[in-house]
């Protein structure tokens, strides 16, 4: 999936991905992984999320990486932030208190760059890859994080031939393949949610889960 797919979507404002509130599992759940107030939380491909906002509330740092520059910006607009830009390496970076978003290619990331990234938070970035990708996303993850991160991962589940992607079909099986190899992987939830998507309905799609998992580096 190249980027201009990306860049076309947050242009033509074809950003049904995008949730108008914070995500109820991110609230539910991220409170039991008793991360400290001041750590900082890596969000992959994180669009212009309202669990940005969220995650600093709690007094986090967040890192927010995303490709497109557009949703960058709608961010800062429209939690009426100024921010402070600068470049970091091969990133434009904005930060405005406790967040940071840096505009860039998520796969250009360094360990140096999240070194103090001791917390992780996936709610679209899985989802939005497809197979190929999904490998090395999980992989530069293994590559780059320090020893003991812990984090929340949603994924979505459906018969991927009866909708294309993205958001794309990821089982349980695949979770556990990327994942458990080098890190705990505990399912916290599974919902039917196919009654809540319209998207989806309208695609003929018959079946949809949606899955939350606890991650903890090994």
């Amino acid at each position: 999936m190249q980027p201009e797919f990306w860049h076309k979507k947050w242009e033509s404002n074809q950003i049904g991905f995008h949730q108008p509130e914070v995500n109820p599992y991110l609230q539910r759940y991220w409170p039991g992984l008793a991360i400290p107030a001041q750590a900082r939380v890596l969000v992959p491909l994180c669009g212009k999320s309202l669990d940005l906002q969220w995650l600093a509330g709690q007094g986090h740092r967040v890192l927010g990486v995303e490709l497109s520059q557009r949703a960058v910006e709608d961010y800062f607009r429209e939690q009426q932030l100024q921010p402070q830009i600068s470049e970091v390496g091969g990133f434009k970076a904005y930060r405005a208190g406790a967040i940071e978003l840096w505009c860039g290619d998520f796969f250009a990331l360094s360990a140096s760059d999240v070194a103090d990234c001791t917390a992780l938070y996936d709610r679209a970035a899985l989802i939005a890859l497809p197979v190929p990708m999904r490998d090395r996303y999980a992989a530069h993850l293994l590559n780059i994080l320090p020893v003991g991160v812990r984090g929340l991962l949603i994924t979505l589940d459906y018969d991927q031939q009866q909708m294309p992607g993205p958001p794309f079909a990821v089982e349980d099986a695949e979770v556990q393949r990327l994942f458990g190899g080098n890190w705990q992987v505990q399912a916290l939830e599974e919902q039917d949610v196919l009654s809540e998507s319209g998207k989806f309905l309208q695609a003929g799609v018959t079946r949809l889960e949606e899955r939350v998992y606890r991650l903890t580096g090994q």
